[in-house]
């Protein structure tokens, strides 16, 4: 079977990374592309590098021209899809890889947004650990989906092994993030200049202001929930503590994630590194590097792949874990695909690949 495909936000940066895995994708067909100020232009005048795209023109972002397609997937800004995923009801899949369907709390969504809540959907990463299994099989089926915030499911995918096995304590998390800009998408902006940041690095959000510290809380909470019932429960946050500081740097893309934790008391060396070598010995996209080795982001480039580089501090009583990423790929448009393709029931890496670009 061929599925129907609607991509909106195609002029950005996430809705092109949806696009260029889509393209090499064998079960889908790409019908539609839509945008807002961009509508009635080729989609190649702002993704040139989509070459077999070349026949698509951008048209308006409507629930019209949206329905009718198998799949629809949704690459707005932040507070903007909530308004045709109601009008969607009828299609069969739906994939927003914007932030409105990931909260479960309208707390924290009025406290970190603002504006209408939404309900949540389910969270499309398949490799966090809920509870006693993981989040793919919540999955399997799905008609709602909601795609990762990419700071977030880096650090999440980074402790949730320690948490879900009670050798950390996710009471004291310190998080401290390398970020390239594109994960600020494509808009024009005056602290995103190339004359501002190259040769410079810069934080931002700085204090606990973060909008994916939530969504960290509420992923970290599934990981050591006893009930299996995954991120749609958010509770137990409480007493999940974060502090998360992003620091812009002068790459386009990669996010390296710094995160430490402290060890409970008792865990010996070995429990430690056996909890991370349990969680993803047999993933694909999640690899636990060898003891003693680190990733960096340009391994990562263009792949669905996660890397992993796991250290135990002694002295300071923490486990410190370094987590490389391409943020427009397994951080949102890789994800969204990766889960697309479990919940039709398809291989899950299909048009995914581990393998990244060098130099």
């Amino acid at each position: 079977m061929t599925y129907s495909v609607a991509v909106s936000g195609a002029s950005g940066y996430a809705g092109g990374e949806i696009l260029r895995l889509l393209a090499a994708h064998p079960d889908v067909e790409i019908r539609t592309v839509t945008a807002h100020s961009n509508a009635g232009q080729p989609l190649v005048a702002h993704q040139p590098h989509l070459r077999s795209l070349a026949h698509l023109t951008l048209q308006d972002t409507t629930p019209e021209i949206l329905a009718g397609h198998d799949i629809v997937f949704l690459a707005l800004p932040h507070g903007q899809s909530g308004q045709y995923t109601d009008a969607l009801g009828d299609t069969p899949l739906v994939i927003d890889a914007g932030a409105d369907h990931r909260l479960t709390s309208s707390t924290e969504w009025d406290a970190f947004y603002g504006g209408a809540f939404h309900e949540p959907w389910t969270y499309g990463v398949p490799e966090l650990l809920v509870g006693g299994g993981k989040q793919r099989e919540a999955l399997r089926g799905a008609t709602r989906i909601a795609a990762p915030g990419c700071n977030a499911s880096t650090v999440s995918l980074s402790l949730a092994p320690g948490v879900a096995a009670g050798v950390i304590d996710p009471g004291d998390i310190v998080s401290v993030l390398a970020v390239g800009p594109s994960g600020a998408g494509k808009s024009l902006k005056t602290n995103l200049l190339a004359s501002e940041i190259l040769g410079s690095a810069n934080p931002y959000a700085v204090g606990g202001t973060h909008r994916h510290i939530p969504e960290i809380r509420q992923a970290l909470a599934a990981a050591r929930s006893s009930t299996g019932s995954g991120p749609s429960t958010g509770s137990g946050t409480q007493d999940i503590r974060i502090s998360f500081t992003p620091v812009l740097v002068p790459m386009s893309r990669g996010i390296l994630a710094t995160s430490t934790a402290p060890i409970v008391d008792g865990v010996s060396d070995a429990e430690i590194r056996q909890a991370w070598e349990s969680a993803y010995g047999d993933e694909t996209f999640v690899q636990l590097l060898p003891e003693g080795s680190f990733p960096r982001t340009a391994d990562v480039l263009g792949a669905n792949t996660a890397l992993v580089g796991l250290a135990i501090d002694r002295a300071a009583n923490r486990v410190t874990v370094v987590t490389a990423v391409d943020n427009l790929v397994k951080g949102t448009a890789g994800a969204a695909v990766q889960s697309m393709n479990i919940a039709l029931g398809l291989p899950e890496t299909r048009a995914l690949s581990v393998n990244g670009v060098a130099p």
